[in-house]
């Protein structure tokens, strides 16, 4: 398969499941307390939102798959996500599908969907080096205002985060392979952006006053890589149930977005 056959294709539907245990493991391995019972205690459990995107990512895999890329040397620059309902430790079924591919020239844009009863979810993938083939390139972006802080806080990830992180179901080797990472022009392995994404979302319901598991919404853009043992940096412009987030490390914006609470 070509990249000009993948938009619109179907990926297929897929049952999915996790144990409380499962979601314990996420909600630990995005920072999460051992004082926050209710994430970290499968009595009265509830599960973070964000692990639905954790969930899907078999259509990202899927989508890889199908010959027109290389997944490894693919990296994921976006991420929105929907939540209908709580996320709930049983067996739900999935569908994914490629939503479109987007011809940049010296690169490439696929936007991969994935929906469940409970979630939508899609998960922007850039292709670095590959484009020029003649496809439909993005349509216009308008750039957001200046994010004008009300609050900021720090977040530390520790050397082994990726190494951690990486259990919940990313297993691309660039988050553990200094050699994959290497080729990939990058200094060392890096922190999954579902990871910056879980993490951030969880500092963000702090700075609004809400409980992390009452994401309704979210949208972001990874734009720097994030390696383990740094500190991230993250300030909020917080409104009554959602915030606009940018998260740094030292001097550089890893990831900007929006966080919508119940």
């Amino acid at each position: 398969m070509q990249l000009k056959d993948l938009a619109g294709c179907d990926l297929g539907k897929r049952l999915v499941d996790f144990s409380p245990d499962d979601a314990i493991l996420y909600a630990l391995a995005v920072g999460t307390s051992a004082a926050q019972l209710d994430l970290v205690y499968e009595q009265d459990l509830r599960v973070l939102p964000v692990y639905g995107c954790a969930l899907g990512l078999w259509a990202v895999e899927a989508a890889g798959e199908l010959g027109a890329y290389d997944r490894t040397r693919s990296l994921h620059v976006g991420q929105s996500l929907t939540v209908h309902e709580p996320l709930r430790p049983e067996p739900f079924e999935t569908h994914g599908s490629i939503r479109s591919v987007f011809d940049k020239g010296r690169l490439t844009i696929v936007e991969i969907g994935m929906a469940a009863p409970s979630f939508e979810a899609t998960y922007t993938i850039l292709l670095p080096g590959i484009g020029g083939w003649g496809g439909e390139p993005p349509p216009p972006s308008e750039q957001p205002a200046p994010l004008v802080p009300s609050w900021t806080g720090t977040a530390d990830i520790g050397p082994d985060a990726a190494a951690l992180y990486r259990l919940t179901g990313d297993k691309h080797p660039v988050h553990i392979d200094p050699a994959v990472a290497a080729a990939m022009g990058l200094d060392g392995p890096i922190l999954h952006g579902l990871a910056t994404m879980g993490i951030t979302a969880r500092v963000v319901a702090a700075a609004v006053g809400a409980h992390p598991a009452d994401l309704s919404a979210s949208r972001v853009r990874f734009s720097n890589p994030v390696y383990p043992g740094c500190e991230l940096r993250i300030a909020v412009d917080a409104g009554t149930d959602a915030a606009r987030a940018q998260a740094s490390v030292e001097d550089a914006t890893v990831m900007s977005g929006e966080f919508t609470f119940r």
